[in-house]
């Protein structure tokens, strides 16, 4: 019974989030210090009150911040461009290469992501576009970027689908592009070895 109280009584934090708390209070303890020395004191015999109270309503406001930033996580909704999601307020935020190689994302797809309170990014396909699949050929320009040529058009693939398949220049790939509308990027669904 006693071990069950204690399990229950005991709380798990990050080192972070440990020392933002510790600053937090800090503040809250000095900013009481200084409430308490103006409560004790008359506002004449205080140098400069106005400027005084105005530095403590700052600093429990800063206090309020932190504790609403860092206690929930954001979450976003936006477009991925290729290489980035657009979220719906114009910021951009890269997705990791591997993670739109493996997901096969697609120019256009809706995405979500959530930034937890640790700072973590965790993207999630939430709308994937309508696709099509082309077959053509992979091949490298004179800055090493890959791409897919198939009907007279090109379109660059992320060099870590390329990897990932061990594709050689000139192999047979099988990528997937947005089915009604024009892309830069594709995502590579396969690789046919020559």
């Amino acid at each position: 019974m006693q071990e069950e109280k204690q399990n229950l009584d005991s709380v798990s934090i990050s080192q972070s989030k440990y020392i933002l708390i510790k600053k937090i209070l800090e503040n809250i303890h000095d900013n009481l210090g200084k409430v308490i020395e103006i409560l004790d004191h008359s506002p004449e015999e205080i140098d400069n009150f106005e400027e005084t109270l105005g530095s403590i309503s700052s600093a429990v406001k800063q206090a309020e911040n932190n504790l609403a930033i860092h206690g929930e996580e954001k979450i976003m909704e936006g477009v991925f461009d290729g290489v980035k999601m657009i979220a719906q307020d114009g910021q951009q935020y890269t997705v990791p290469a591997n993670y739109a190689s493996k997901s096969k994302l697609v120019e256009g797809d809706i995405m979500k992501l959530t930034i937890t309170n640790r700072g973590d990014f965790m993207y999630k396909q939430i709308g994937p576009i309508e696709r099509k699949r082309i077959v053509g050929e992979l091949v490298i320009d004179d800055n090493d970027d890959y791409f897919v040529v198939a009907d007279k058009k090109k379109w660059k693939v992320i060099p870590a689908s390329v990897t990932f398949f061990k594709g050689d220049i000139g192999d047979e790939v099988v990528i997937l592009v947005p089915k009604d509308s024009q892309s830069k990027w594709a995502a590579v669904e396969n690789i046919v070895k020559k």
